[in-house]
């Protein structure tokens, strides 16, 4: 015991310490000084919608008031949707007088091949190509931006010569599946992508998060655009790593200028967004599956376990890596207004995350992978 205890006490002094502070939540989207000299590229915004009638309309008010000083226009791609979207978009439009600024394109029939998002970014960007704009600004249906958002992405993006720029937006955390779930999702995530070592040209580490993106236009062709990535479920991070081995030079941080309004107010809901794409995350890798599944139970169950079974000395070096653990939640728990005391139970969390991952391998041998809106879209055989 005294043996397991230790091991789990080093992976969390390795976490809190050798990991990009990652648990610190510190890289924001803090505001770039702008001077007057600056300019102002031309921007294109692309929004892929399936079925989003009930949140594209605040997403879109808040993408056409920016206060951007360029050229800037918007393409929504109506992903097949039979919802009243499109309809929805353009009422959007009109009510704060932009219509003129707003595209609505009807997305055309998904070839085999492609992931149903990414092939809705494809023609908006075919689309938006037509003008060659400086970037293209990737922007999920249900996000909400403050005035400023694009102005800041921008002023980053040129000021350190970036291929791509990425908002971490603030999910909803109000239900009660929200407030348990939804801050552990971006704390696995920054542990996985540690943001620091995102953001450091040097480093092979690479993610983005596909609710925000700003990509430079000649940075995307430069890979191939969209089409070299057309199949990956895990479409930011894919993107991003493709951009950064190209150029060397991404951005991603949090931020309090976006935010997700799309609601998951059961856990099941929650799990079924995990488990879209969590076994692609793993290559779809039996052996990756289970050595996932052994390292959570280790790393999370693994201290409340021995500190409340056993004996000193174990008790002792146990509950000092349940504490460790804890106090590594408390910045992402800051971060999203909600209690600490979620903290102690991260391991209970960390479970839930689990079964969400064995749930996700299982839909992908069923032939169900990449289940979204009613479409399948994770391949069969890898």
């Amino acid at each position: 015991m005294i043996v397991i205890a230790l091991i789990t006490a080093v992976v969390w002094i390795y976490l809190l310490t050798a990991r990009g502070d990652f648990w610190r939540a510190l890289d924001f989207d803090t505001s770039v000084i702008e001077s007057p000299n600056n300019t102002w590229p031309s921007v294109i915004a692309v929004v892929p919608a399936r079925n989003e009638a009930g949140v594209v309309a605040h997403s879109l008010r808040s993408i056409l008031v920016q206060d951007y000083r360029g050229s800037f226009g918007v393409i929504l791609v109506d992903d097949n949707s039979d919802d009243g979207t499109s309809e929805v978009a353009q009422w959007a439009a009109i009510g704060v007088n932009r219509e003129d600024c707003l595209s609505v394109i009807r997305g055309r029939h998904l070839p085999k091949g492609w992931t149903g998002k990414l092939w809705a970014l494809n023609q908006g960007v075919e689309a938006a190509s037509q003008t060659e704009p400086t970037y293209y600004w990737f922007s999920d249906a249900d996000i909400v931006y403050t005035p400023d958002t694009l102005r800041t992405m921008v002023l980053r993006a040129d000021k350190n010569n970036l291929s791509a720029v990425s908002l971490m937006a603030r999910l909803r955390c109000q239900s009660f599946a929200e407030r348990m779930l939804i801050p552990a999702f971006i704390f696995f995530f920054q542990m996985l992508y540690p943001f620091r070592w995102v953001n450091q040209a040097g480093s092979r580490t690479a993610a983005a998060a596909g609710g925000c993106i700003l990509v430079r236009r000649a940075a995307l062709a430069d890979i191939g655009g969209l089409m070299a990535i057309r199949d990956a479920l895990i479409d930011d991070c894919t993107l991003a790593a493709h951009l950064k081995r190209n150029t060397g030079r991404i951005w991603i941080g949090l931020t309090h200028r976006a935010e997700s309004i799309r609601a998951y107010d059961r856990l099941n809901d929650i799990r079924r967004m995990v488990a879209r794409s969590a076994y692609a995350q793993l290559r779809y890798s039996p052996t990756l599956l289970l050595c996932t599944l052994v390292g959570m139970v280790i790393v999370y169950v693994t201290p409340p376990a021995v500190a409340l079974a056993s004996t000193p000395p174990a008790r002792y070096v146990a509950i000092f890596a349940w504490t460790a653990m804890a106090l590594a939640f408390v910045p992402t728990l800051r971060f999203y207004k909600a209690s600490w005391l979620w903290s102690a139970l991260l391991p209970v969390i960390a479970l839930c995350y689990a079964a969400f991952t064995l749930d996700s391998a299982a839909q992908h041998v069923a032939g169900r992978g990449g289940l979204w809106k009613g479409r399948v879209q994770a391949p069969r055989d890898v």
